[in-house]
């Protein structure tokens, strides 16, 4: 049985690999990724966020709290994974890729979900200071994508591995009664 593979999750699974490396970087460079660092000027955008979110900036680096770059590794994983799929998916053409990228698609989407949660059960402590302007689109819009992408990927790879799973089932059964 032939991989069936998606363009669009392949695409996003290969955009996704330089957005979240250059990420991690900043996470594990820091504080010299950070304004004032002497590596800022590769994460010059980061000026803004690191203000937006504290998670990346100051007050989390500062406080020593472990939560960001626990989940830029996490990220490296995740990313290890997507690259792993489109292998598995495009150059091998292994059936099983499916598993693999549906798997890196649920970790995104729990390790978002996870962010999204930290923030509400800690009282919006890295958020809660930003203009629902400010808010809305440079945070939740950003980040709110890195659920909404991940859930259609989960949705759209779990139905095809359930269908492999029906096509395996029914060839099984007629191997049977034979």
């Amino acid at each position: 049985m032939a991989v069936k593979t998606h363009n669009w999750i392949s695409l996003w699974f290969l955009l996704t690999v330089p957005v979240i490396a250059w990420d991690v970087g900043y996470c594990f460079m820091r504080p010299r990724s950070m304004v004032g660092g002497d590596l800022h000027w590769i994460w010059k955008p980061y000026a803004l966020y690191q203000n937006v979110d504290y998670v990346y900036g100051l007050p989390s680096f500062n406080s020593g709290d472990g939560f960001t770059n626990a989940q830029s590794m996490l990220n490296v994983v995740e990313t290890l994974l997507n690259i792993t799929y489109l292998y598995l998916a495009h150059i091998s053409e292994w059936p099983p890729a499916t598993l693999v990228g549906f798997a890196s698609a649920v970790m995104t989407l729990s390790k978002t979900i996870l962010y999204w949660a930290q923030e509400y059960f800690c009282g919006y402590c890295a958020i809660g200071h930003n203009s629902t302007q400010d808010l809305i689109f440079l945070w939740i819009i950003p980040n709110g994508l890195w659920i909404v992408v991940p859930t259609v990927i989960v949705a759209t790879l779990g139905k095809d591995l359930v269908q492999s799973l029906h096509v395996a089932s029914k060839s099984s059964s007629s191997k049977k009664n034979k």
